[in-house]
């Protein structure tokens, strides 16, 4: 499809891979409550976030085609299990789905604790190449001193508006150069 097609599918089997396993923690002071349970082998909030994006994905396609048939046994497979299935569709629909998937590829990197994908893109607003990860607030900034709200704050946009953006940019130059 487009020029990273693989990406977003390579970070999820990597969030899969090294990042459900628990964190291996210190025995600290040697001060701990007496555990009366185990604790779960995996963590447990990243396989959530795994099953949340094929869910996404999964209810994103069956909206468009709602006989696309079962889902692939493995979850990273679900990406192109989404394109071979809404690849007919018109080419709006098919930028919503690579904006999903380039969204969900830059969570998963942002899960993993690669903040660096943000700096790849340009700010929606001013066009500079200066935008930072803000944790707390789940959106990216831009760094631009001009680039500022109606109260003077940075511009800041979540992930759906950069992965928009970055997507429009690649289908605008595929189908310029068709």
């Amino acid at each position: 499809m487009l020029g990273d097609d693989t990406t977003t599918e390579r970070r999820l089997r990597l969030l899969q891979a090294e990042f459900t396993q628990l964190e291996q923690r210190g025995p600290g002071d040697g001060r701990t409550a007496t555990r009366t349970e185990s604790p779960a082998p995996l963590n447990l909030a990243v396989i959530d976030r795994i099953r949340a994006a094929v869910y996404e994905v999964e209810t994103h396609t069956r909206a468009a085609v709602p006989d696309a048939g079962p889902l692939p046994a493995d979850a990273a497979r679900v990406y192109d299990w989404a394109r071979q299935h809404t690849a007919d569709l018109e080419p709006q629909r098919q930028q919503a789905r690579e904006t999903l998937i380039y969204r969900q590829g830059l969570e998963h990197a942002i899960e993993m604790g690669d903040a660096s994908v943000i700096r790849k893109h340009p700010c929606p607003g001013c066009g500079c190449w200066g935008l930072i990860w803000r944790p707390a607030a789940h959106r990216a900034a831009c760094v631009n001193r001009y680039c500022v709200d109606h109260d003077g704050l940075s511009h800041t946009w979540p992930l759906k508006t950069l992965a928009h953006h970055h997507v429009a940019r690649q289908f605008a130059t595929k189908t310029s150069a068709t």
